[in-house]
């Protein structure tokens, strides 16, 4: 009936609806660097195992350890945090040197860290990497 006041039952559906809604944004902000990760980057140093696994060239995904790790010429290694820097998932795949990020489809430039494609903005951080005995070992020290 035009002119009658919503239902109370009505009222409540929607300031139920509206409360979800922002929940469902505040979840997805973009405004953290380091997603919803504690440590997005190792604590103590991490052996991941021989040097030559990462393509000259390439990049190689340590997904256990949420690292990624970039060959840019023979001996030369950089890395970064696998962690998306948007919510904290860490990246499932790398296509050629972007990574993936699975949850909201984030993706890398894993040569620089750079955020290439949102809803992420904040690039990757960088992890100190250094070679040892023929080995990587990446985080703190390396």
């Amino acid at each position: 009936m035009p002119g009658q006041p919503p239902a109370r039952r009505t009222v409540l559906k929607g300031a139920a609806l509206a409360g979800a809604a922002g929940l469902g944004v505040a979840a997805c902000s973009t405004e953290s660097k380091v997603g919803h990760a504690q440590n997005p980057t190792p604590t103590a140093p991490v052996d991941l195992g021989a040097a030559d696994a990462v393509p000259v060239g390439g990049a190689k995904l340590y997904r256990e350890q949420r690292l990624v790790v970039h060959c840019p010429a023979k001996g030369q290694y950089k890395a970064f945090s696998a962690q998306c820097t948007h919510a904290g998932c860490v990246l499932d795949k790398l296509e050629g040197i972007e990574g993936n990020c699975p949850c909201h489809g984030s993706r890398f430039d894993v040569t620089t860290g750079k955020a290439l494609v949102g809803p992420a903005t904040v690039p990757l951080p960088e992890v100190p990497i250094r070679t040892e005995g023929g080995r990587l070992v990446a985080g703190p020290d390396a």
